[in-house]
């Protein structure tokens, strides 16, 4: 075939393809591709979607969509949120058992609400203690300015007194009172809120005495290691909780242990995401408004139960109360768990 030839036929086969696929491969002015066919999987297309493999019909090429898509893929900041979010808050019994009775496209999965909560509110809470931290030792670090002047100061009037030749008596009752106070301070200064309170162990429990002894001598350490620890491992909550859960329905027909977790989940979703809104609140100044938040524990549990399983206003109620001690009995699960991790 002549070089002419071959061009005529591409040209010949070009026009072919855009004839059939007249949109093919061309941007618009909004940065999206015009297809027929999925670009994933070659499907001819029949909607906004791929039918065989999920894909959006037309794909983006601008940065704007894929800043967009960064804020998805972090924060899952879509539609499903806005639906998900105030039933969690408000209707949290109907969002749980629809979820279950399969309407999972309009609501954020409780497992990804989960995971992003529990990101939330270690991000918040770290930030606050270390806030806290910081301002506190910074009050005692003051206090400790203020006492040792208050001490030279008495020092002096003793040596004045001594040199009169009058009594010191008081002045070195109230010299030593200073020095302790100024080594009590001192000693509050070195404290974090990892320390921990030694212990003698018993021979039972020997394996575990070097490692809390060093804890103790590094309690920073030990604080770090549990809060890196509670972080990771905070989806042991789940396998913790929803068997304490399965107990207030033993050997139900009617409820399956999925039903449990995704109550589970979905209710410590909620519940991490209340530790983070108190403590933005006591950010402002409105830390009080956590006594209200307390309350909104067992109100929420009560609404969940009611509504996740159907159940009469009697038996929400004493299944709430056994759910709070259920609740209880996890945390400190999960705590003995998370020393144990920061010690060994």
């Amino acid at each position: 075939m002549s070089e002419p030839e071959a061009i005529g036929e591409a040209v010949s086969g070009g026009l072919l393809s855009r004839a059939v696929e007249p949109k093919a491969g061309e941007i618009g002015a909004d940065g999206h591709t015009r297809e027929r066919s999925c670009l994933n999987c070659a499907t001819p297309l029949q909607g906004d979607f791929c039918a065989v493999c999920g894909q959006r019909a037309h794909v983006h090429r601008t940065l704007t969509a894929f800043a967009h898509d960064l804020l998805h893929g972090v924060l899952h900041l879509d539609g499903k949120v806005w639906r998900t979010l105030p039933m969690l808050a408000r209707r949290p019994g109907e969002l749980t058992r629809r979820y279950i009775d399969g309407e999972r496209a309009k609501f954020v999965s409780p497992l990804a609400l989960f995971l992003f909560s529990v990101f939330l509110m270690f991000a918040v809470v770290e930030q606050d203690v270390d806030l806290n931290q910081l301002e506190v030792k910074t009050d005692i670090a003051q206090a400790e300015v203020e006492q040792s002047q208050s001490l030279r100061a008495l020092e002096e009037r003793r040596k004045r007194a001594a040199d009169a030749g009058q009594s010191t008596a008081a002045l070195d009752a109230q010299i030593a009172n200073a020095k302790e106070n100024v080594e009590a301070l001192e000693g509050l200064r070195q404290v974090t809120p990892g320390n921990v309170a030694t212990f003698e162990l018993t021979r039972d429990l020997q394996w575990l005495r070097d490692p809390i002894e060093r804890a103790v001598r590094n309690p920073d350490l030990l604080f770090y290691k549990i809060r890196t620890s509670a972080y990771k491992w905070s989806w042991v909550l789940i396998p913790i909780s929803a068997p304490l859960l399965w107990l207030l329905f033993p050997f139900s027909r009617r409820f399956r242990f999925y039903d449990h977790v995704v109550f589970v989940t979905y209710s410590i979703a909620f519940m991490t995401l209340l530790v983070v809104a108190v403590t933005m609140l006591s950010w402002v100044g409105l830390g009080g408004l956590g006594v209200i938040a307390v309350a909104a524990v067992p109100v929420h549990f009560y609404l969940q139960l009611k509504g996740s399983y159907g159940l009469t206003t009697l038996a929400a109620l004493w299944r709430t109360l056994a759910l709070i001690v259920a609740a209880i009995v996890a945390l400190s699960l999960f705590g003995i768990l998370m020393f144990l991790f920061g010690v060994l």
